[in-house]
């Protein structure tokens, strides 16, 4: 059965479905399972189907009735960590760190809209022509985007990025050879001290997962208010947690919900520290603001290029909601912020913590970067790159080790 029988079948028995279904009740699944088992066998004894298109057919209209339809199967498999259906151009994935196109597709445009809708309309979130762009979160934790036409010149688009059950642990990472045991025990400690963390890397270089990595080590007796555009992050074993997301504005003078909003409100919650899953805008002001008020130990994630891009990055986002003298921004962000972690996306596609540098304050009118461990790369086996992270600095700002009670050069402890 060729693609285009293939989809008209599909429509045919999918239409005969919803007309023998009572849609005055709420129908259970094993009931529909049953029904689309006899219409799929009553269209065998007309025409013949194999015994694989049978169940192959009886799989895509259960999920198309009552899951996302061909992509059910992509969610269902935990290895696939992103989804992205072009409109009818096809559908790519993510797996292991490399892209490929997926042989399935959607059998209609309109089709991939209906998905659309139930995805977002149970996030409680709208997408249309006159909003084509919308950000949402399934129940799942996973993120999803949405462009539709006149916007998307090629069909509604649809991204998924998903994310474990299980959050991954700086154990895990350690197994993985992303970071070093020296690096992962230093950054253990400097959670628990209170120093100020920037996480920083290009997209795809698993900043949300290391920032749920360091989130561990946070003591347990501390409040904590954690806020993003879409809630992603999976930080456990802190009872006193607050959660806030962003909210688009709405068609009944609903207003927006911006980063900015979020961190003026949680200032006045009294938390220990503040999370912020991503600043990409002018809300960098006030993550500077919260830095520099008390709220040591407070942990961000930002694009950037390296280490010293991220520091002009901070400045041009500040830039964005607020004239102010560059010299003015740039002590804010040398009194604010302790350590960047820089991560990047290797040419093996697997992510690695390239760098690790404190900001010790001023020299001149720049801000001063002080190097502590660098990835050296040694080369190459099996199409796997090979490398070394060593320690090339110092720290210098060790009051907070101090007044913690930890020695600023700690080693061979455990994870």
């Amino acid at each position: 059965m060729d693609v285009s029988e293939a989809s008209t079948v599909f429509a045919e028995l999918k239409k005969q479905i919803l007309e023998q279904v009572d849609l005055s009740r709420e129908v259970p699944d094993e009931e529909m399972q049953e029904l689309i088992d006899e219409v799929v066998l009553s269209y065998g004894k007309k025409q013949y189907l194999s015994l694989n298109e049978k169940c192959r057919l009886k799989k895509e209209l259960f999920y198309a009735l009552r899951k996302l339809d061909v992509l059910q199967e992509l969610l269902e498999e935990q290895d696939v960590t992103e989804i992205m259906v072009n409109g009818m151009d096809g559908i790519f994935l993510e797996r292991n760190g490399r892209l490929s196109r997926w042989e399935k597709n959607f059998y209609s445009k309109d089709r991939i809209l209906e998905i659309i809708q139930q995805m977002i309309g149970g996030c409680n979130r709208t997408v249309n022509e006159s909003q084509p762009i919308v950000d949402a979160r399934l129940d799942n934790g996973d993120r999803v985007h949405v462009v539709l036409p006149p916007v998307a010149v090629n069909g509604p688009i649809l991204t998924i990025r998903r994310f474990p059950e299980e959050p991954i642990t700086m154990k895990r990472l350690l197994e993985l050879d992303s970071v070093s045991k020296e690096e992962a025990v230093f950054l253990r400690d400097a959670v628990r001290a209170g120093y100020s963390i920037l996480v920083a890397g290009g997209t795809g270089s698993g900043k949300t997962t290391f920032l749920n990595a360091l989130s561990e080590f946070i003591p347990s007796d501390e409040r904590i208010v954690v806020i993003e555009d879409t809630a992603e992050l999976q930080i456990r074993g802190i009872p006193n947690l607050v959660r806030l997301e962003t909210r688009e504005a709405g068609t009944e003078e609903c207003r927006e919900i911006t980063i900015r909003d979020l961190i003026r409100a949680s200032l006045r919650m009294r938390p220990s520290r503040i999370i912020v899953g991503e600043v990409r805008g002018e809300e960098a002001f006030e993550l500077l603001t919260c830095l520099n008020t008390g709220h040591d130990g407070s942990i961000s994630t930002c694009h950037a290029n390296s280490t010293q891009d991220t520091v002009s990055r901070l400045e041009t986002m500040v830039l964005m909601g607020m004239e102010l003298p560059l010299q003015a921004i740039r002590r804010q962000i040398a009194s604010g912020i302790d350590l960047i972690v820089y991560l990047g996306r290797l040419r093996d596609k697997s992510r690695r913590l390239l760098e690790i540098t404190e900001i010790t304050g001023m020299e001149g009118e720049q801000v001063a970067l002080n190097p502590l461990f660098l990835f050296r790369e040694t080369g190459e086996v099996s199409g796997r790159i090979c490398g070394i992270q060593e320690k090339i600095g110092e720290m210098k700002k060790i009051e907070k080790f101090s007044r913690a009670g930890i020695p600023a050069s700690k080693k061979g402890i455990c994870i």
